[in-house]
C-alpha cells in the first residue's frame, strides 16, 4: 500500500523546512514460472515477467510561485531469490540504477539531473503492450535498440501544449580519451490525443576510442484505440559504426494488438520483425510472436499469462526471448525458441 509520509521530522536536520515536503515509497513485486523450450528446456521461478520488480522513493517540495523540487530514487529487485539483483543495466545488486534524479519542476516543464529511462527511450517503447520485460516483450529495448537509461544525464520535459510534448536529453561522457568520447544526445517529440498516441524519439551515442562504435538510433511509433481494440505498431533503426569502418545496420518493426476482456481482464498480441545487417557479413533475421492475458484481481493485484515464439532465420543465432531471473536454453543457427510464463504481479 502507498504511504505518504509527511513532515518526517523525526528524521529531519530541520522539522521546519521539511514541513512542506512528501515522500512517497513505492514499488512492484512480481514473480512467475517459466519455461523456455529451445536448444534445450529449462524451467524455474523468475521475476518481473509482465512488470519489472522494484523498490522505491520519491519526494516533492513546493517552493512558491509554480516551482517545485523532485527526487527520484529506483532501484531494482529479485524477488524470486531476495537477492536485490537487476542485471544488466539495472545494477548487479540493489542500487537506485532504474532511476536517481533530482528535478525543478515549473509551469514550463522539468529540468531533470541524474539517471533515468531516456526521452527517446520512453517516446517510442511504449507501444510495445508487453512492455520492456517478461518472454514476449521486443528485444531492442534491451538489445540492439535504444538506450534505455543514461547516467550522468541533464533533461528537459516539456509541459504539455495541446497534446503535444517534447523533450532534450545529453550525458556527459566523463572520459579523458576526448571532449565528447562516452557522450549521448537524444531527444523525443509526442503527440496524445484522445485515442490518438504518436511518438518519435532519436539518439546518438559516441564511444569513441574507448568501446570503439559510434550509435545513432531513431524509432517512430503510433496507436488507435477504437474501445473495442488498440492498435500499435513502432519502427526503429539504428546504425552502429566502429572507427575502422565496420557497420551494422539494425531494424525492428512491431506491430499490436490489445482488447479488454470484461471489466478486468486484457488480452494481448504482438509481432516483431528483428533485421541485423553487417556490412560483409550475413544478414540475420528473426520473427517474434507474442500472447498473452492479464487479469486484475484488484487495482494493485494481477496474474498473468504469456506465450511467446522466436524463429532466427538465415541461419543465425543473434536473437532469443526475454525473461528474468532464469537463465535461457542455447538457440541453434536458424533455431527456434518458445516459452510460457504464468504469474503474479502487485503494485504498492
Amino acid at each position: 500500500m502507498k504511504k505518504s509520509l509527511i513532515a518526517l521530522a523525526a528524521v529531519a536536520a530541520s522539522g521546519a523546512a521539511f514541513a512542506q515536503s512528501s515522500v512517497t515509497v513505492f514499488g512492484i513485486v512480481d514473480a512467475a514460472v517459466t519455461v523456455y523450450d529451445g536448444k534445450d528446456t529449462v524451467s524455474g521461478l523468475g521475476n518481473s515477467g509482465n512488470s519489472s520488480s522494484r523498490l522505491g522513493f520519491r519526494g516533492v517540495e513546493d517552493l512558491g510561485n509554480g516551482l517545485k523540487a523532485q527526487f527520484w530514487l529506483e532501484g531494482a529487485v529479485s524477488n524470486d531469490d531476495g537477492s536485490g539483483a537487476g542485471g544488466g543495466a539495472e545494477g548487479p545488486g540493489f542500487e537506485f540504477k532504474r532511476r536517481s534524479t533530482i528535478s525543478l519542476l515549473s509551469n514550463y516543464g522539468e529540468l531533470r539531473m541524474g539517471r533515468s529511462t531516456t526521452a527517446a527511450y520512453d517516446a517510442v517503447s511504449r507501444y510495445d503492450n508487453f512492455g520492456a520485460v517478461g518472454v514476449g516483450a521486443t528485444r531492442v529495448w534491451s538489445t540492439g535498440g535504444y538506450d534505455l537509461r543514461r547516467s550522468n544525464m541533464l533533461g528537459y520535459y516539456s509541459s504539455d501544449f495541446s497534446g503535444f510534448k517534447f523533450a532534450l536529453n545529453y550525458a556527459f561522457g566523463e572520459q579523458t580519451s576526448g571532449g565528447r568520447d562516452g557522450s549521448y544526445v537524444g531527444g523525443s517529440a509526442t503527440y496524445d490525443n484522445g485515442p490518438l498516441s504518436v511518438g518519435f524519439g532519436a539518439e546518438q551515442f559516441r564511444r569513441g576510442t574507448v568501446a570503439g562504435e559510434d550509435i545513432t538510433a531513431y524509432g517512430l511509433g503510433a496507436s488507435y484505440n477504437f474501445g473495442v481494440v488498440k492498435l500499435a505498431g513502432a519502427y526503429l533503426n539504428q546504425e552502429n559504426e566502429a572507427i575502422a569502418g565496420t557497420k551494422v545496420d539494425r531494424d525492428h518493426f512491431l506491430l499490436a494488438l490489445s482488447a479488454p476482456v470484461g471489466a478486468a481482464g486484457e488480452a494481448k498480441l504482438s509481432y516483431n520483425r528483428y533485421n541485423q545487417d553487417v556490412a560483409g557479413g550475413t544478414d540475420l533475421k528473426a520473427d517474434q510472436f507474442s500472447l498473452g492475458y492479464v487479469h486484475n484481481l484488484s487495482k494493485r493485484t494481477a496474474v498473468y499469462g504469456t506465450y511467446a515464439y522466436l524463429k532466427n532465420k538465415n541461419n543465425g543465432a543473434a536473437f532469443t526471448l526475454g525473461g528474468a531471473g532464469l537463465d535461457k536454453p542455447a538457440v541453434d543457427a536458424g533455431g527456434k525458441i518458445q516459452a510460457f510464463q504464468v504469474g503474479v504481479r502487485h503494485a504498492f
